[in-house]
């Protein structure tokens, strides 16, 4: 682990930097597009939505308002409502007039396409149905209190809503307008009252297009009208997991401006467009799931980070494998003597301390040989440096073909090699060394070079030396380099060895 770390520590740091790196650029991307989105989502496509509907539901809403408006001036309705009196003397000329302002309510309720249409007369105190029903209006009914308030207004008309809580599809919105005479004096009241199917299919089609939520709460917090995939178990504000966080600030605002909240429900957080209508007292809430926005980006952001995590596994292993190519290059290069190809004098070090540490296990022989070529100095005087340096190639490739495959040799210096004999006796090595020195004695030098014009000869002298217990690296060295000394002494091109 150690070397892997000291080859290898360079590397490992750049590629960790390299991954937090885009690690931290990837996540802080992601959150600035989540950002963005959330932001988007509640700031602009909430409220156009609330706008949407808004406008929608004014539409619903102006339309009985201009029918309630225009039967509250018509001259036919002033003129009935005024002339309407009770005359225990002519009642079928009352019943004849009657008659009359059904047949016209029935006419308004079936040409308008409204719920109902009536009228009430403060004059006569009856109130009249297009189904011809008529009934008395008494100050003491609390179900016709809401005539006496009319009648009190200081505005033209107001709107009412009928909620049925138990049974939200019956929701009706009804106008109550004024019938003044010529003069100005309040003579009774004009209305109808529309269902609000139409306010609930467009909230359907909303839903389903846009994955929001839309309904509406009353001033209490109770939800008046919603479409028809809101669960029927809930009925408020409060039975709404985690909205209760924020349904005392919703029903506080009074502003028909949408204002932007949120809150946490069990699954996710909830954005919130919310406003109010004051002609209803209704609050208007659209919702949208942040994780539904925010899903698809999530999507990408998966996918981008796989495939930017394999392109970057790539590129590491890539950049491990021509790193690991390049540091053995330089292995190699530093171990190895460029002009012979075979081991240096710092490659050989290592090979030979694993060599005495498995004699000295195995108990087998091992011997050097250092090898120096005869007037080598001649040779570059005579031919030049580059038959020396052909000289000494030349050697080493004999060489490699005379040793045994477990047989070491390196450049030692200069002109000088060293042999490693593994499992081999001081006899042995002699032998083997004797006919190494007799290869190289009998070789033309010449042959595999054009740079030498005649035959060159090469001889070289040889020092032989066993390796002794505990004996050190040098004491073997020293002993093979005083053979090798004997040798030159004694006239060159032989081979000596050491005791």
């Amino acid at each position: 682990m150690r070397k892997i770390l000291k080859q290898y520590g360079l590397l490992i740091c750049l590629s960790l930097i390299l991954i937090a790196g885009f690690g931290f650029i990837t996540l802080a991307s992601y959150k600035v597009s989540r950002d963005t989105v959330y932001q988007n989502s509640s700031e602009q496509a909430l409220p156009v939505t609330s706008d949407a509907v808004l406008a929608e539901l004014q539409k619903d809403i102006l339309r009985p308002v201009l029918i309630a408006s225009q039967m509250a001036n018509n001259t036919f309705v002033r003129d009935w409502m005024i002339n309407a009196v009770v005359d225990e003397k002519t009642d079928d000329q009352s019943d004849q007039k009657a008659e009359q302002i059904t047949r016209y309510l029935k006419e308004i309720k079936s040409k308008n396409n409204t719920a109902t249409s009536f009228l009430a007369s403060a004059i006569s105190h009856q109130s009249y149905a297009p189904d011809g029903t008529q009934k008395i209006i008494s100050a003491n009914e609390p179900r016709d209190k809401w005539f006496f308030h009319v009648a009190n207004l200081k505005t033209a008309y107001e709107i009412n809503v009928d909620t049925d809580i138990v049974n939200r599809d019956n929701m009706t919105i009804a106008i109550n307008h004024r019938i003044l005479d010529y003069n100005g004096k309040f003579i009774g009241v004009a209305g109808v009252s529309i269902t609000l199917d139409t306010m609930r299919r467009l909230i359907d089609s909303y839903q389903s297009s846009l994955h929001r939520t839309i309904y509406f709460v009353d001033q209490k917090g109770t939800i008046v009208l919603a479409g028809s995939a809101m669960k029927r178990s809930l009925s408020s504000l409060q039975d709404m997991p985690g909205m209760r966080s924020i349904a005392t600030e919703i029903l506080a605002n009074k502003k028909i401006e949408s204002q932007l909240l949120d809150y946490k429900n069990d699954t996710d957080n909830i954005a919130v467009s919310e406003r109010f209508i004051p002609e209803l007292g209704w609050h208007l809430l659209v919702e949208q799931e942040v994780g539904s926005n925010i899903k698809p980006l999530q999507d990408i952001f998966q996918i981008n980070l796989a495939v930017s995590a394999v392109i970057m596994l790539i590129v590491i292993v890539l950049l491990v494998l021509s790193v690991r190519r390049f540091q053995q290059r330089l292995e190699k290069s530093a171990a190895t003597d460029q002009l012979t190809s075979l081991p240096n004098r710092h490659a050989f070090d290592f090979v030979f301390q694993q060599a005495l540490l498995d004699s000295g296990r195995s108990r087998l022989p091992l011997c050097v040989a250092l090898i120096d070529i005869d007037f080598f100095k001649k040779v570059n005087d005579k031919n030049g440096h580059l038959v020396g340096d052909h000289v000494l190639k030349e050697i080493a490739l004999i060489a490699k073909r005379s040793l045994r495959e477990s047989d070491v040799i390196c450049r030692w210096g200069g002109e000088e090699f060293l042999i490693l004999l593994k499992n081999c006796t001081l006899e042995k090595a002699t032998s083997i060394a004797e006919n190494l020195r007799s290869t190289i004695a009998a070789n033309d030098f010449s042959r595999t070079t054009d740079l030498a014009k005649k035959r060159l000869a090469v001889t070289v002298s040889m020092g032989v030396a066993q390796c002794k217990d505990n004996e050190t690296e040098d004491s073997v060295f020293d002993r093979a380099e005083v053979a090798l000394q004997q040798a030159k002494e004694n006239g060159r091109n032989s081979v000596y060895f050491s005791e």
